[in-house]
């Protein structure tokens, strides 16, 4: 059984500040439609603020706050502990999770499975190897803070699944909401 990080400490600037994970679509905000995707993923932590303390997961911040997700994702892969040998990655303000996690199924061939949208890698939708992971960061020559995925990731054997279909949009405008809200909700 996968573990799960989740990263939830974007600053949300081009949404007025607001945390994205708190955005309600369908009844529920991303953060909890993220969770439900991720049921049965055991640990579950999420990287940034703590948004909803009656989550039932953990919670750790990446240092410094909010220097990007390569170091979310470190703090995140710090806090699972041992013994979990495969981890799901997702990105706090992903408007379908749950078809991500489900495209995500089954095992690592290689390092990761990761999906790839109009031929562009999405580092924050995929499923790693977690020693790999942990072998990226620890190869990478440069501080973490502030580091590209692809300067740190891009090394890893990937098995790439297109996403034809857009799961693995997210939502960064009130704009994107507003599609997304219409796609799902039917408005």
């Amino acid at each position: 059984m996968p573990g799960a990080i989740v990263l939830v400490g974007g600053a949300g600037t081009r949404l007025g500040g607001r945390a994205k994970p708190l955005l309600r679509l369908g009844g529920r905000t991303l953060l909890e439609r993220s969770l439900a995707a991720l049921a049965g993923c055991v640990p579950i932590v999420a990287v940034g603020p703590v948004l909803d303390p009656a989550a039932g997961i953990d919670w750790v911040r990446e240092d410094p706050p909010r220097s990007g997700p390569v170091a979310a994702i470190a703090a995140g892969l710090a806090a699972l502990g041992p013994g979990v040998p495969e981890v799901l990655v997702l990105a706090g303000d992903l408007a379908y999770p749950d078809a991500v996690v489900a495209r995500l199924a089954g095992p690592v061939r290689g390092d990761a499975v990761l999906l790839r949208a109009d031929g562009h890698p999405q580092w924050l939708a995929g499923r790693y190897r977690t020693a790999a992971l942990r072998d990226a960061l620890g190869r990478f020559g440069g501080p973490i803070a502030g580091a590209s995925c692809r300067a740190v990731l891009g090394g890893l054997a990937v098995q790439w699944c297109d996403d034809h279909d857009g799961i693995s949009a997210d939502i960064d405008t009130a704009a994107d909401l507003d599609r997304v809200r219409a796609a799902i909700e039917g408005d």
